[in-house]
């Protein structure tokens, strides 16, 4: 059977139904808009409930592009993190460097600080020091140890006064010049100190060995007065030495001898105290006039 001649070449059942199905929509899609437009004029709360049954269908949606949103720019960040790193590190690694030198400088303030408290402690004894000055140098032959301090005659300085640091006592000034002095120390061998066990307050005499240690020597033999670890101090006997000075700590015991290491270093101290020679305050002396007859 021939074609009809009013067909239109290359126009299908497809491209008419496609056509169909838009008029169809946009007449449905008319129709519903004046609906709306009826309702939300004459029922408002029915058009408040449709607006929320749109609002509670369209939640997931707008949940899952916010969520594909957020999950993009998590990676954006973690692409340009990654790119960063190495700047970042470099940034990182500047300012470590930094808080070490802080630190470092902050625990050299906070030993100074406990060395300079210790040294007002024992500054702080009733009794103003002949000077304070520096510790320049020391030097050492055969059995002889000298220190040399950096303050002289014009300081006040002569031979014989105490001299000692932050942690107990150094020796004593042996010769002065007019702006340095030379300092005993108390491991030369011809130092002797009285001093006595902190532990049971036995007398003894310390004596230099002259190899950077010192002989204790108990004045009162029998027993055992030293044992290892005792700290002895100095008595106050001689008139020289004010009492209760730290010396030296016991590192050997023989016996009535033991061998001590002196508490202070002179090696390791900056500054040294001169003190006055300790006098022994004597007795108010009685009033005559109020004596008892015989």
């Amino acid at each position: 059977m021939a074609p009809s001649r009013h067909r239109r070449r290359g126009f299908s059942r497809r491209v008419q139904y496609t056509l169909f199905a838009g008029y169809v929509v946009a007449v449905v899609g008319v129709v519903v808009a004046a609906a709306l437009i009826l309702i939300a004029r004459f029922d408002p709360l029915a058009f408040s409930a449709l607006r929320g049954l749109v609002l509670d269908a369209g939640a997931p949606v707008s949940a899952a592009g916010r969520s594909v949103v957020r999950g993009g720019e998590t990676v954006s960040e973690e692409i340009g993190a990654y790119f960063n790193a190495a700047a970042q590190n470099r940034a990182l690694r500047q300012e470590l460097a930094v808080a070490r030198r802080k630190l470092v400088a902050a625990r050299a303030v906070q030993y100074e600080n406990a060395r300079l408290k210790r040294i007002l402690h024992l500054t702080d004894n009733g009794r103003p020091p002949v000077a304070v000055a520096r510790l320049i140098g020391s030097d050492a032959a055969g059995h002889r140890r000298f220190a040399t301090l950096s303050a002289g005659s014009s300081s006040g300085v002569r031979p014989g006064l105490p001299v000692r640091g932050a942690d107990g006592l150094i020796g004593r000034i042996f010769e002065t010049g007019r702006f340095a002095s030379r300092v005993l120390l108390l491991t030369d061998g011809g130092s002797t100190v009285p001093v006595r066990v902190a532990r049971s307050g036995q007398p003894a005499l310390a004596i230099g060995r002259g190899d950077g240690g010192l002989d204790l020597r108990a004045l009162a033999s029998g027993g055992r007065p030293f044992q290892k670890g005792d700290l002895v101090v100095t008595s106050g006997t001689g008139g020289i030495y004010a009492p209760n000075l730290p010396v030296a700590v016991v590192v050997n015991v023989d016996r009535e001898l033991a061998v001590a290491r002196p508490v202070a270093d002179p090696a390791r101290l900056d500054f040294a105290i001169v003190d006055p020679v300790f006098q022994i305050p004597l007795p108010p002396p009685s009033d005559p006039l109020h004596r008892d007859a015989p």
